[in-house]
């Protein structure tokens, strides 16, 4: 990674991107916010403001939307802000592109589905010898845009490289805490999507708050011996990507995952864009089974979300399992 970063590249024009692309926009420094649809850039370029996703805050002065991805090709850091199931076909397209000494960080939270492959690894198959990250913690686009103190990890298996992200990208109002743990970082994010579902549920089924705070604390308890077995550190589970993350998604209406849940709960109309959770559930169950490691929760999601139980016969499945010690 280059000493002095001068061009930062941004692939996604979503909330999050749009909101990484302005935090990572700095005197001198160009951005370039990629999307694939060239409509929604056109908007972008015109409005200097992400209507569609972000409303009400403008692009900072030196980000630039583009839907050439040739536009990206000298970045000193790319940040890929897609889907997680959408990233092996975002590596793919990136070949002969991306600089090969250009840190790729993943913004995304999940595993992919049909390999079983945490997202880093996905790039480490693609891009074999690629500078790797992965960017996590409890931070929600609006608070990012709008200046509002946040904290997350970046994560990277080169420290040297990880402590190098966390000073470029980092701001007065975005405060980036580095780590090795990449695995730790990567389950915390990808698991507490699904925990975030499950209280969405409770809340739209009007179980009440105690039966929220149980969630977060039995499903933190789940991520814990899931991670653990997988080699992830305590520390890191107990810090910004794994219990913060997960108190904040698993709290609030803001949270895309959380709103999912909360409309099964009701049993209204799910929305149209998928939560990654949805798409983790059946992944990280598959995952926990193959080690050996009890997910009550995680399985009641994955059930629910496969039509195999009700909301109703879940809650009562997870209420009917045997007494035991807490741990």
């Amino acid at each position: 990674m280059r000493a002095e970063i001068s061009k930062i590249a941004v692939l996604g024009a979503g909330a999050w991107g749009t909101a990484l692309a302005n935090a990572a926009a700095r005197p001198g420094r160009e951005v370039v916010l990629w999307a694939r649809d060239g409509q929604h850039v056109a908007e972008l370029a015109q409005a200097h403001e992400n209507k569609r996703r972000l409303p009400g805050v403008k692009l900072s002065e030196g980000v630039a939307p583009q839907s050439e991805l040739s536009t990206i090709a000298d970045a000193d850091i790319v940040l890929c802000v897609v889907p997680a199931q959408a990233l092996r076909s975002m590596a793919e397209q990136l070949k002969g592109i991306i600089r090969a000494d250009a840190p790729l960080v993943i913004c995304a939270k999940g595993i992919e589905r049909g390999t079983n492959l945490l997202l880093t690894d996905v790039v480490e198959q693609v891009l074999p010898g690629q500078p790797t990250a992965i960017l996590s913690g409890p931070s929600f686009a609006d608070d990012v845009a709008r200046g509002l103190p946040t904290a997350v990890t970046v994560a990277a298996k080169d420290e040297a490289l990880a402590r190098a992200l966390a000073s470029a990208l980092g701001t007065s109002t975005l405060r980036l805490y580095h780590s090795t743990d990449v695995l730790g970082v990567e389950i915390g994010g990808a698991t507490k999507n699904v925990l975030a579902i499950a209280c969405g549920i409770a809340a739209g089924r009007g179980l009440g708050a105690s039966a929220g705070a149980a969630l977060i604390a039995r499903g933190f308890a789940e991520l814990s011996r899931f991670a653990g077995s997988r080699g992830a550190r305590p520390e890191t589970l107990m810090g910004l990507s794994g219990l913060g993350d997960l108190v904040l998604t698993c709290s609030s209406a803001q949270s895309r995952n959380f709103s999912y849940g909360f409309a099964l709960g009701r049993g209204d109309k799910l929305p149209e864009k998928l939560a990654e959770g949805a798409a983790t559930a059946p992944v990280l169950l598959d995952m926990a089974m193959t080690c050996g490691v009890d997910m009550p929760i995680a399985r009641a999601v994955a059930e629910i979300l496969s039509g195999h139980l009700t909301v109703d016969q879940a809650i009562g499945v997870l209420l009917a399992r045997p007494q035991k010690a807490e741990g």
